[in-house]
């Protein structure tokens, strides 16, 4: 593959000059899309013909071709061209070489626009414009991209590489809508996983959706898969994209599958989901990393107020990365579970952020809490660092289900494959390592609960009910204790005080109050109130409130405060500054894992961890808040004791050793 794609990539040469680096990929990509409908099509070039003449309507040209070129290795061809053009007869005619291939790719039935997509016209155009267009024609004309000599998974793969240098040239993100094929073939067997059985069954028909469809990689990948397991298994293709380039890669891909063109739809699946209406049997996405939401805020803002009705009712995350806005979609679009127990499942890749961000309460914690809680998250796997092209920041696959069996439910398998990967013989980009075939078997058996203690490489697997990543976030208040003095310091705050300091004459009246030192707020309140009034000064609610907290310092002897008004009048006051939280795990000393024994829980917490060494604190219950993380690396942490000091000792004094020879060698 690399081969090819380097032989295709070569016309590069060609172009270096009359284009900038940047502009490779918009010349070498509709080009490579052509001549691979060109070498699908060539068998076939008599019965459309015969179709196109006999039959005008496009319903009916696509039914009766697909009928006519159907094979048992294909399901037949859904489009066609009216052209008689090929690039060959083409560059036969070489003063109208731009006038003939734009006949050429005008002829194509209307369900294939990618065309469109690429302004191939213009393409074509500035081509001739810089007299590269018999070059290059001339080259893709040469190369064999027949489904004999290349698959359409082979024929994948190409394309993603192209995109891949065709971004790495123009320094676009290079490898964004690039998933490495081996981390594909594992998501896609860890979904399969359980179904193994049931997708062999006679008349198997499957839906598999992927909302950042790319140029199809993950698709072709689930489909062929599936063929695999069951030869005569119908399958149906969804995607949506946002690139305009992508998007035409993989809806000409699927046409040439035989799928339905119109199930791969363009647009950004988080303004506008273009499957509504649609729930699958399989769904998988690789959504780009770590890439913020802030254009479309408006949008997911507004579907999240819709409540129950939007995608994005459980929360939202931090306009700085979307991964957990494509999590809520994703899980979104699974089929509903029907009458024999069989709903829907889906795979997805995502940075560890997802996993821990956001405290109790924030957006991030509140979509853990509801795929938690609504028991949707089967297993997490680990991947090694550097799995990806363009980054190598941990990653993980977070593999869903709407309908687990018996023995999952309530249940989620952490399992940690971050020490499997094996180094590659030369990095692409990022990516120094893979997951072999070994290795992912191995993964998939920790998944499936197939390990045993013979297997060659073993998977550290851990299994955890849901509520043992939900905790309470509980407030815990103290007393507001503060001593009042008018000292210089005191005074000089005041009239620096931004409202304080503006009103005349009460920095004069404070210096002729004295400096005795007040331990009772309500007797200074009283005494500085008369006071003032002698001093004609008559402040505010708001000014006297502003003036004692200005005042006031903590002072553990001085009297508690105590609310004067309202519902907690005669109660103690809260000191903000000593406001402290406390993490109570779900379960903690024994307590059932449950949201009824918050208040047991909590309270035995607060008596056992924090009233022996604060004893005038309390629970404030009306803060408490509920939170869900899941903390991988620490379940999976090894403790890896020091170096003795002895051995530390002696490499220093190697070191010093080598350092005082090399001085010696220099002062020789």
């Amino acid at each position: 593959m690399s081969v090819l794609s380097s032989f295709v990539w070569s016309v590069a040469d060609t172009l270096r000059g009359p284009y900038a680096e940047a502009e490779y990929g918009s010349v070498i990509l509709p080009f490579t899309v052509l001549r691979r409908l060109e070498c699908v099509m060539a068998q076939h070039r008599e019965a459309m013909a015969e179709i196109v003449s006999q039959y005008q309507g496009e319903q009916q040209r696509r039914t009766h071709l697909k009928i006519k070129t159907r094979t048992e290795d294909s399901a037949g061809l859904s489009f066609w061209t009216t052209s008689d053009y090929t690039l060959e007869k083409a560059l036969q005619d070489p003063d109208n070489l731009a006038a003939n291939l734009i006949d050429y790719v005008g002829g194509f039935s209307a369900n294939l626009d990618v065309f469109k997509s690429f302004d191939f016209e213009s393409v074509i155009r500035t081509l001739d414009a810089r007299d590269r267009l018999a070059q290059v024609t001339r080259h893709f004309e040469r190369i064999d991209l027949s489904p004999d000599a290349v698959s359409n998974a082979d024929m994948g793969d190409l394309f993603e590489n192209l995109i891949y240098r065709f971004a790495e040239s123009a320094n676009d993100g290079a490898g964004q809508f690039y998933t490495p094929r081996d981390v594909v073939r594992l998501l896609v067997d860890l979904v399969y996983a359980e179904d193994t059985e049931a997708l062999r069954e006679r008349g198997t028909v499957r839906s598999i959706y992927d909302p950042t469809v790319g140029t199809g990689g993950m698709l072709t990948v689930a489909d062929e898969h599936l063929h695999g397991l069951n030869p005569d298994a119908s399958t149906a293709l969804f995607g949506q994209e946002i690139n305009p380039r992508t998007y035409a890669i993989c809806k000409a891909d699927l046409l040439i599958k035989g799928q339905d063109p119109s199930n791969v739809r363009q647009g950004d699946t988080l303004v506008v989901d273009r499957f509504d209406d649609r729930r699958f049997d399989y769904v998988l996405s690789n959504p780009p990393f770590g890439t913020d939401w802030k254009a479309v805020e408006t949008q997911v803002k507004n579907e999240h107020a819709r409540g129950g009705h939007g995608r994005f009712a459980p929360g939202v995350p931090a306009i700085g990365d979307a991964a957990m806005l494509f999590l809520l979609h994703v899980a979104s679009k699974m089929r509903d579970v029907d009458d024999a127990g069989r709903g829907g499942k889906a795979g997805i890749v995502l940075n560890g952020s997802p996993l821990f961000n956001g405290g109790a309460g924030s957006g991030p914690s509140d979509i853990r809490g509801h795929m938690l809680e609504n028991d949707l998250v089967e297993a997490i796997v680990a991947l090694p660092n550097d799995m990806f092209y363009n980054t190598g920041i941990a990653t993980y696959l977070w593999i869903l289900s709407n309908a687990k069996p018996d023995d999952r439910v309530g249940r989620v398998r952490l399992i940690d494959g971050t020490g499997l990967g094996s180094k590659l013989h030369k990095s692409v980009g990022s990516k120094r390592v893979e997951i072999s075939k070994k290795h992912r078997k191995a993964i998939v058996r920790a998944f499936a609960g197939t390990a045993n203690e013979d297997d060659e490489t073993k998977v550290a697997v851990k299994v955890f009910a849901n509520q043992d990543f939900a905790y309470w976030t509980v407030t815990v208040e103290r007393p507001l204790q503060l001593r009042f003095e008018c000292t210089p310091e005191t005074i000089g705050e005041v009239a620096e005080h931004k409202v304080l300091g503006k009103i005349g004459g009460l920095v004069q009246a404070l210096e002729a109050f004295g400096d005795e030192p007040y331990l009772n707020r309500e007797k200074f309140n009283r005494e500085l109130a008369d006071h003032l009034r002698k001093h004609k000064l008559n402040l505010t609610a708001p000014q006297r409130k502003a003036l004692w907290q200005t005042i006031g310092v903590h002072d553990q002897t001085a009297d508690i405060c105590q609310h004067t008004s309202g519902v907690h009048k005669g109660e103690p006051e809260p000191d903000p500054a000593l406001r402290d939280t406390e993490n109570v795990p779900f379960g903690w000393g024994g307590y059932p894992k449950a949201h009824d024994a918050l208040e047991a829980t909590a309270q035995a917490y607060f008596d056992a961890e924090v009233k022996p060494h604060v004893d005038n604190a309390w629970i404030d219950w009306s803060k408490i808040k509920t939170g869900y993380e899941i903390p991988f690396t620490r379940h999976f942490y090894t403790y890896e004791p020091p170096r003795p000091l002895e051995e530390i000792d002696a490499d220093l004094n190697r070191v010093v050793s080598e350092i005082l020879h090399l001085l010696r060698e220099v002062e020789a």
